[in-house]
């Protein structure tokens, strides 16, 4: 049996991954689960997969066990990638202030829409992307995951009362009908940029198990 730590204090993160990444002689638990403190690396890269690959080294060698992290966030092209690494906090440039995850949501959201005003639709193209990393204790995997689609216009979003973050003004691809907070969650984790992640990952561990530490 291969013990891997899901780099997350949530334990709704780590059961979805667990069904998502179910493989016989695999067992995936939480931080949480281990009964002890770690300390929390700062994420310092500019991409998501540097943000995942330095979460995923730095708690594999401080478990002393396989680990998985993952980084995401929302991609726009008219923003040249913007919010990318900083998506959850973009309204502040990254930092943390103590607003709570709603109001910095709004403040989010309300600073996107500002910075795509003007730019028509065919312009707001943007995806969310997920990079999941295994390190073991060195990194032996990578997984990506995206979820295209575009920004709508003011006015017509946001709408949906599914989701978080940026999903009520992502209108999903190839229809953009939908914004991602108007689907029903099963639909959206089986399009999700995590879930692709997912998937990809899934066929990374079919080829790496065997060099899988056992615990």
């Amino acid at each position: 049996m291969h013990r891997i730590v899901i780099a997350t204090g949530n334990p709704h993160k780590v059961e979805e991954l667990r069904e998502m990444l179910a493989l016989p002689g695999l067992e995936f638990v939480g931080l949480a689960d281990l009964g002890r403190p770690f300390e929390e690396p700062a994420e310092t890269g500019t991409t998501f997969e540097a943000n995942a690959t330095i979460k995923a080294l730095a708690y594999a060698r401080q478990t002393g066990l396989p680990c998985l992290a993952d980084d995401s966030g929302l991609e726009v092209d008219a923003l040249g990638g913007a919010p990318g690494v900083i998506s959850s906090h973009y309204c502040t440039d990254g930092r943390e202030t103590g607003m709570s995850r709603a109001e910095r949501d709004a403040a989010n959201n309300a600073r996107l829409l500002r910075e795509l005003e003007g730019i028509p639709p065919a312009r707001r193209t943007a995806r969310f992307v997920c990079l999941m990393v295994l390190a073991a204790p060195d990194v032996l995997a990578t997984a990506r995951g995206a979820f295209d689609g575009r920004i709508g216009l003011p006015g017509t979003v946001p709408r949906g009362t599914h989701g978080f973050g940026y999903d009520p003004l992502f209108l999903v691809a190839p229809e953009f009908a939908e914004t991602s907070a108007e689907l029903p969650p099963t639909r959206k984790n089986a399009m999700s940029h995590r879930g692709g992640a997912a998937v990809a990952m899934l066929a990374e561990l079919h080829r790496v198990r065997d060099r899988l530490p056992p615990s």
